[in-house]
């Protein structure tokens, strides 16, 4: 039978994720961590609040996408009353 491979093997474990730190500790350097650390978390920060001002964006979109339906609904009965009561009258 054909075994199949897995295409992510899944997450690291114990000593995996203590190999990746002390590679880490060795690239950076211990007194760069927290640096990278608070760097790494404000530009975190930034993405979230941007996907949020987009996603307000777009809310407000639909918002208003559904008003002018709304609009255009009401102009159009304004103007099919203008044109019966102009047949009424002839």
């Amino acid at each position: 039978m054909l075994d199949s491979i897995p295409l992510f093997p899944g997450l690291p474990g114990g000593p995996e994720l203590l190999i990746v730190l002390l590679i880490i500790v060795l690239l950076f350097g211990a007194n760069k961590l927290p640096q990278l650390a608070r760097s790494s978390g404000q530009a975190m920060g930034e993405f979230r609040r941007g996907r949020e001002e987009i996603e307000d964006e777009l809310k407000k979109g639909a918002e208003e996408g559904e008003g002018d339906d709304e609009e255009e609904d009401e102009t159009e009965a304004e103007a099919e009353a203008t044109e019966t009561e102009a047949e009424n009258k002839q």
